[in-house]
């Protein structure tokens, strides 16, 4: 079986051309000892808004690849794909994030459900006086038939996706060819330690070998911005995770190195000390999908160049912000922005390149830094599409000035917060 390493960072590209300055993160932080493999993600969503195909993301990891030299590992996830889409990224892609958000809570056959708890025990209270003890997790869970059941109920239908989806992929790649990921983080609510260990048991039975699995934390996790919520009982519960995960292997022969996955994980920077804390404490891997940042800090060098880089800047800005309805709509659940703090665009206009470089650039001390307009601009991509070979040829002109941004923004405020000792 293709196997996933310990460490590995999703690294999305809306328009392809940050490739190698996303590996030469990589490569830096493995100079200071962090062991991290790149895997490049773009889903179909994002393949469909742009006009690009899901071969070109392979192109461009593999030109990377050949031009920096690097000989470790790497990957291309098709990121949050269903039956529907899948079948555009079988060829190019070695990692498949397999995405059942949209089925959970879905009733799944009653019948179904009654061989779960029957074949269960040791989840559904007939054995240890109803309480399940996972080594690491201070309290027990209490459980009887009926609350596993009532928590299969809401993910059992989810699972059985995820297993259609799973054998689909192998019986046109084969089983060892690609790495699976499974995806139930875009929904409202948030799964508990319990939940996952139900999910997990489900997944077993499905003979899903999966490598890595991304639940719903607590917490708001908007696009491009930090996290929202309690820190502090993020991190319980993250760690509660971790040995929910290690208690899984165990009792159900999952892939041993099975890890949590942080999705919409870019910019999360006040949750990296407890994520590694709790990496450091139990030896744990992950992955963490940081595709939107790369965007912005895209645009972040395009104001910083001046010239017409800035201008293309304030002209995306100035659709966006017309055209902010329509554009915010299909990510309502995961941007949170106040628009009685989106400048209006003929003030926008007048700003200068420092100006609107640090409005944009995710430094929350900097008092020119504007969450809002920060998540207007990650939604706004499709503008940038819509200008064509003119919006490609600016990011081929000011290379240098955007690959400094994106190297460093990876490097210097995700990967060493969150590995680095």
């Amino acid at each position: 079986m293709l196997k996933l390493e310990k460490y590995s960072i999703g690294t999305g590209d809306r328009f392809g051309r940050q490739a190698k300055a996303q590996l030469r993160a990589c490569i830096l932080a493995r100079s200071e000892g962090i062991d991290i493999v790149p895997v490049w993600n773009k889903s179909n969503r994002e393949h469909m808004l742009i006009g690009s195909e899901p071969s070109s993301v392979r192109e461009a990891a593999q030109h990377a690849v050949r031009e920096l030299g690097w000989d470790k590992a790497w990957y291309v996830d098709a990121d949050h794909i269903n039956l529907s889409t899948v079948e555009r990224f079988l060829a190019p892609s070695d990692f498949f994030t397999i995405d059942v958000a949209d089925f959970i809570g879905k009733p799944a056959d009653a019948s179904d459900l009654d061989d779960f708890v029957r074949r269960h025990a040791e989840l559904a209270g007939r054995i240890s006086a109803g309480h399940i003890k996972v080594p690491g997790v201070a309290e027990s869970f209490e459980t009887t038939p009926d609350s596993i059941r009532r928590i299969a109920s809401k993910f059992l239908f989810a699972v059985q996706e995820a297993g259609r989806i799973y054998r689909h992929i192998a019986a046109r790649k084969g089983a060892d060819g690609f790495i699976t990921e499974v995806s139930m983080d875009e929904t409202d609510v948030h799964q508990s330690p319990i939940d996952l260990l139900v999910i997990l048991a489900a997944l077993a039975d499905e003979r899903i070998p999966l490598q890595t699995i991304a639940p719903r934390f607590p917490g708001r996790f908007n696009k491009g911005v930090d996290y929202v919520g309690d820190a502090d009982l993020f991190g319980v519960e993250f760690r509660n995770d971790l040995s929910v995960l290690a208690f899984a292997i165990g009792q159900y022969g999952l892939p041993e190195n099975l890890k949590l996955s942080v999705h919409s994980g870019s910019d999360k920077f006040s949750i990296y000390g407890p994520i590694g804390c709790a990496l450091r404490e139990t030896g744990a891997g992950l992955h963490v999908k940081t595709a939107g940042t790369t965007w912005l800090e895209e645009l972040i060098g395009l104001a910083e160049a001046g010239g017409d880089g800035l201008a293309a800047v304030k002209e995306i800005y100035r659709d966006a912000w017309q055209q902010r309805e329509a554009l915010c709509a299909p990510y309502a659940a995961v941007i949170d922005i106040d628009c009685g703090k989106l400048p209006h665009p003929d003030i926008f206009d007048g700003w200068d390149l420092d100006c609107v470089a640090a409005t944009l650039r995710h430094e929350p001390t900097c008092g020119r830094f504007n969450p809002s307009v920060r998540q207007l601009f990650h939604v706004a991509f499709k503008i940038a599409a819509k200008m064509g070979s003119r919006y490609l040829e600016l990011l081929d002109e000011f290379e240098s000035v955007i690959s400094r941004n994106v190297t460093n923004n990876l490097l210097d405020r995700h990967i060493r917060p969150l590995w680095r000792d």
